[in-house]
């Protein structure tokens, strides 16, 4: 078996149909911006990146496109930030049988994010 060519991934892009209103609630969680332009932004995320690219005929998708999941270091005080922020997150912190503690949150255009601390 060959080794894989694959090292990490480097970036997720995300579709907006308002790009300033997913840019503050990015940055309201502690995202720091990289770039932002009206059409396309990105925020850093350790060594990777996440982006958001505007389409202002962007719909949430149904049933769900899937998930990003963002490790952090420590995922109640992301949680208290969300909620600080007037964010509804969809589950409290808890410990995941996979060996992670972590919590979801929807961004203003419906993709799901999982914000997650491997445990141990």
């Amino acid at each position: 078996m060959s080794a894989s060519p694959f090292r990490e991934i480097n970036a997720v892009t995300l579709v907006t149909a308002d790009m300033a209103r997913s840019a503050a609630f990015y940055e309201s969680l502690g995202f720091e911006t990289a770039y932002r332009s009206d059409e396309f932004t990105t925020f850093r995320c350790g060594r990777s990146f996440l982006n958001v690219q505007l389409d202002p005929a962007w719909r949430p998708a149904e049933p769900v496109w899937g998930r990003a999941i963002i490790w952090v270091a420590d995922v109640d005080a992301v949680h208290r930030r969300a909620v600080a922020a007037g964010h509804s997150p969809e589950t409290e912190p808890a410990d995941a049988p996979w060996g992670e503690r972590y919590f979801h949150l929807r961004d203003p255009d419906g993709h799901e994010l999982s914000f997650a601390k491997p445990l141990g």
